[in-house]
């Protein structure tokens, strides 16, 4: 096996642990299950500033870089191209929309609507 092809594998499994997180808040605030999903948040947030200190560039990118000349949006991640490209879009929105959705769920009693 490759070294891109590890580094690809890693970066993948790293990403769906993060989105698993991302979707997890959504998941505990409904529940109201508030621990786990402040856990979650925190996970996250650890993410959001290695991201921020790497120029918002994955780590592992400029490790797969070193192995292939390709610079597609997915060259160093088994998604799609599009999702690749629209990655930190789509999952941020879901993000801060998860802590948004926690407060008003952990501000708004239980009874009040749901």
């Amino acid at each position: 096996m490759s070294a891109l092809v590890i580094v690809r594998i890693v970066h993948t499994v790293v990403w769906a642990f993060f989105v698993a997180c991302i979707l997890a808040i959504w998941i505990f605030a409904w529940q109201g299950a508030w621990f786990p999903a402040l856990l979650s948040i925190g996970i996250v947030s650890l993410e959001v500033l290695v991201l921020a200190a790497n120029g918002w560039r994955c780590p592992l990118t400029p490790i797969a870089a070193r192995y292939t000349e390709e610079r597609r949006d997915n060259f160093d991640i088994y998604l799609p191209a599009w999702l690749a490209r629209h990655n930190k879009a789509i999952f941020g929105a879901l993000y801060v929309g998860g802590i948004l959705f926690t407060l008003v769920l952990w501000i708004v009693p239980a009874g009040a609507g749901r």
